[in-house]
């Protein structure tokens, strides 16, 4: 067993030896680039539309809706900023949630400053947005709804599916940012009947990097960036195509072992989940997050009585795992998910969140019981000499 181990998959995982092998050629031999037409800018570009069939297999989608961007913050900027200005015209309300990401928070956030109205939903104790609480949001001049399809902090899976009817029921068109959740649980376009979704490759063990916008036929965009007329004139720039690569093999890979996958990472999430609350019992210990409508391999925890950074400070140089709140000398600032959830300032400061990957194993799991436990134990002893 290597130490430390590695529990922070949501943050970002290693890139599967497989990719990398596979990535390889394009190092070294093909090298061209993919608007040239000699062989070597063919080479790259059959690589570049063979990554693009693995991507829209994975979802579910067409081929000719998948454009390659430099991440998913990226992709997330390019849908919900390039679908706003095409279309403010007949409207300039944007309807977004309390737990998404920075990366979509922030460009509602600046699409506000530029003239735009945005509406903030809340999420219940669980950080599920409920559907009434969209429909009462909805207005005759909303354009764009975007909610992700499972939190990154807490695991939570939204009814992607019930939101989509009602903001089709207006005209404005769903965009969903998939990144944490692709790899993890089946995403399936048609399914979830989304007109705009993103990913990203370093989320799938695929490289960082490089994303992924999925944009539904018909669905019309302004170009961000400008510069020629890569990606259906919407992503302008010589192409990744190393990345885009690995991007590609990343997907197929993970649309193989899906169903394993998710196996695996439950039963290892679960064993940590249990053996914590087991080892400090149930009125120390706090599970955030919806206890069915979750990642299976999201684990958010909060412990009674401990400082998060201090936690995370204590084990870092054995389990590496994320904090969800800092506290200093004079304050306590805490994630803007556990807020949104109304999660008790007691029990949200000291929040950490594990998160299990393929290669985790029984072992490790073991392992990072005892340090936690350890950790815990000791801080709560030198919190009770000072009090």
């Amino acid at each position: 067993m290597k130490i430390p181990i590695y529990l922070d998959y949501n943050a970002t995982t290693p890139l599967d030896r497989r990719v990398a092998d596979g990535m390889q050629p394009f190092l070294y031999d093909y090298f061209g680039n993919p608007s040239s037409s000699h062989p070597f800018g063919v080479q790259a570009r059959l690589a570049i539309e063979l990554a693009r069939h693995q991507a829209a297999r994975l979802i579910n989608a067409k081929e000719n809706e998948i454009i390659f961007t430099g991440g998913g913050t990226e992709a997330n900027n390019l849908a919900i900023r390039g679908y706003c200005l095409k279309h403010q015209e007949r409207g300039k309300h944007i309807i977004t949630t309390a737990i998404e990401h920075p990366a979509v928070l922030e460009v509602c956030k600046a699409l506000e400053l530029e003239g735009f109205t945005l509406t903030v939903l809340p999420v219940d104790e669980n950080g599920l947005v409920s559907a009434a609480s969209l429909q009462s949001a909805m207005q005759a001049d909303t354009i764009l709804v975007s909610v992700m399809h499972a939190n990154n902090e807490v695991g939570t899976i939204q009814p992607v599916q019930e939101l989509t009817e009602i903001a089709h029921k207006y005209g404005a068109v769903f965009h969903c940012d998939a990144a944490q959740s692709a790899g993890k649980i089946l995403v399936d376009v048609e399914q979830l009947n989304v007109d705009m979704l993103s990913l990203a490759g370093h989320k799938f063990y695929g490289p960082k990097g490089v994303g992924v916008l999925y944009v539904r036929n018909g669905v019309s965009l302004e170009k961000i960036t400008q510069g020629a007329n890569h990606e259906r004139n919407l992503r302008p720039g010589t192409e990744n195509t190393l990345g885009i690569a690995g991007f590609g093999m990343a997907a197929e890979i993970a649309a193989e072992d899906l169903l394993k996958n998710q196996a695996h990472f439950s039963a290892m999430r679960d064993h940590l989940q249990n053996g914590i609350i087991r080892e400090l019992g149930t009125e120390k210990v706090r599970v955030n997050g919806h206890p069915n409508m979750r990642l299976p391999n999201t684990l958010s925890i909060s412990f009674l009585g401990v400082q998060a950074n201090q936690l995370l400070a204590a084990i870092s140089d054995q389990v590496a795992a994320s904090a969800g709140a800092a506290c200093h000398a004079d304050s306590v600032t805490v994630s803007s998910v556990l807020e949104a959830m109304h999660v008790p300032l007691e029990w949200a400061m000291g929040t950490l969140r594990f998160s299990t990957g393929r290669s985790t194993n029984a072992e490790e799991i073991n392992f990072a019981l005892e340090v936690v436990k350890v950790a815990v134990d000791k801080l709560n002893q030198n919190s009770r000499r000072l009090s």
